[in-house]
């Protein structure tokens, strides 16, 4: 009984908490259709509340927005509102912090969160999975002597806390695994191991336009 109870658990948990996440993401993306006037809402249109359609607006948003910001004129009233958003004390700190992480993390340009490292954390001797996120800059460059590269290295089973650190780089390792394949093995707390070799995230790190070669040996 013990054995057909812990398989039952392994079937519905992962599937419980899918079907909750989805949930709370469709009930938060609904939301949207409070932008829309009452008399266009599913009430009353159709007299019943259709779960989902917020989701449909929101992707429409999204866009129609990347459409009108891809031509000249909308870049122009993008670095307008950016401008005005300039002048509020308060909103301009918050505004500008979270713009720079989000055009840092989906910028198809950039190296963030691109390569999956392995790295000697917290002491020497102690292996964990980083990710590559950029190089020091500012006022650090003038106190590091030598090549350096800033990575993240998340905690488990939650990515999303973690701590940052400016590692020399002849001390990181690039590993031939993605970053999806990283993640799945961080957040299990490596019970789900990815394949050797098979992932496509690794090769070597960029520095400031070019490329060094990481050597493993084994």
């Amino acid at each position: 009984m013990k054995k057909y109870f812990i398989t039952g658990l392994l079937v519905w948990v992962p599937l419980g908490i899918t079907l909750w996440v989805l949930r709370l993401l469709v009930t938060s993306m609904d939301q949207t259709l409070l932008l829309l006037p009452e008399s266009y809402q599913t009430e009353s249109l159709l007299g019943v509340h259709i779960p989902g359609m917020g989701v449909l607006l929101s992707l429409l948003i999204l866009f129609v927005t990347g459409l009108i910001t891809a031509n000249f004129l909308g870049q122009r009233l993008l670095l307008f509102w950016e401008s005005l958003l300039g002048r509020i004390p308060v909103v301009k700190s918050i505004y500008n912090s979270v713009k720079q992480v989000s055009d840092t993390l989906f910028s198809s340009n950039g190296h963030a969160f691109r390569q999956a490292l392995l790295v000697q954390y917290p002491r020497e001797g102690s292996w964990t999975i980083a990710f590559l996120t950029g190089h020091p800059g500012g006022d650090v460059v003038n106190h590091l002597q030598g090549d350096y590269v800033s990575v993240y290295v998340p905690t488990t089973p939650n990515p999303t806390s973690g701590f940052f650190l400016m590692m020399p780089r002849k001390d990181v390792i690039v590993l031939n695994m993605s970053v999806d394949e990283a993640l799945k093995y961080i957040i299990s707390m490596g019970v789900v191991a990815p394949a050797s070799g098979r992932g496509n995230g690794g090769g070597a790190l960029p520095k400031n336009g070019s490329v060094q070669k990481q050597a493993v040996n084994q």
